[in-house]
């Protein structure tokens, strides 16, 4: 074993792709209109799809909930626990740039390996939660 490489696994740009139409195809589902961002299992973006009328935005806030669970690994709601069991984190997280503490981040996993995340942003929380975990499930990842 060559312990000067590290073999990563990522999500494809296919994939990628597939995961932003099935968000919106939920988006649809649901009458409410999404920005949604897929990113590699560092946090780099992959793809994202803008559906017409979505909040502006809500751009930027679906590529940094996308953003803020790959670089931890956990949903960007998992941050709200974590405010509350450590009320000092979150003065100084909460000015993080990039940092999103609230639903509509979620870890895309294969076989229990990070390989990126999602982000959705302009329903309600619930409502971006629904379509990103939707995406997930639909093309067969966890």
């Amino acid at each position: 074993m060559n312990t000067l490489v590290v073999k990563e696994k990522s999500i494809s740009r296919q994939a990628s792709m597939e995961i932003c139409l099935l968000a919106v195809q939920k988006a649809e589902e649901l009458k409410i209109a999404i920005n949604v961002s897929v990113v590699d299992n560092k946090g780099l973006e992959m793809a994202f799809l803008r559906m017409e009328d979505s909040f502006i935005h809500s751009i930027n806030i679906a590529k940094d909930k996308a953003y803020t669970s790959a670089s931890f690994g956990f949903p960007s709601n998992q941050w709200i626990e974590i405010f509350k069991e450590n009320p000092h984190l979150e003065q100084g997280f909460s000015n993080r740039d990039r940092l999103i503490p609230f639903g509509g981040g979620l870890v895309i996993f294969d076989d229990d390996v990070k390989i990126g995340a999602i982000g959705v942003s302009g329903g309600t929380e619930d409502e971006d939660i629904i379509c990103a975990k939707y995406a997930i499930e639909k093309i067969g990842l966890k």
